[in-house]
């Protein structure tokens, strides 16, 4: 617990924030971060012994999950798009992810249209790409 609080404490101190989700989803895998820097969206979370898989790595899953919340979150705030759904996500695993390791994305709009959005990002463990990913939302009507 101490690395995972030391982690948290060097990302407040960078600007970041944590996102609720009060009892979702993320709830459960987070706390998920985020922060604004240089006009861009960056979300993180923190590698804790819960997201291990029988290697005692990252469990890919993780990554496929900050990937796509990061890039449907960054779909609303570029966009002003509130209602969403993915609708295809793609992912290629390129590194092991360890425990204890921050893992940041970066997503960025690759085009948006009235009914879509396409978003790209990496997650990266400090300097290694560990996943890209790409997915594309379906903009809802209320």
């Amino acid at each position: 617990m101490t690395a995972e609080r030391d982690a948290a404490g060097r990302l407040k101190g960078e600007g970041w924030q944590t996102l609720d989700d009060e009892d979702g989803f993320i709830d459960l895998v987070g706390p998920m971060w985020h922060r604004l820097a240089d006009k861009l969206h960056e979300y993180a979370i923190v590698a804790q012994p819960k997201h291990r898989n029988r290697r005692g790595l990252v469990q890919g899953g993780l990554l496929m999950t900050l990937a796509d919340r990061a890039c449907g979150m960054t779909a609303r705030f570029e966009t002003g798009s509130q209602l969403l759904a993915t609708i295809q996500m793609d992912t290629q695993f390129i590194d092991a992810g360890k425990i204890g390791d921050v893992l940041i994305t970066r997503p960025r709009v690759v085009r948006a249209t009235r009914s879509l959005i396409f978003m790209s990002t990496e997650v990266h463990a400090g300097s290694r790409c560990v996943a890209m990913a790409s997915g594309v939302f379906k903009v809802m009507r209320a």
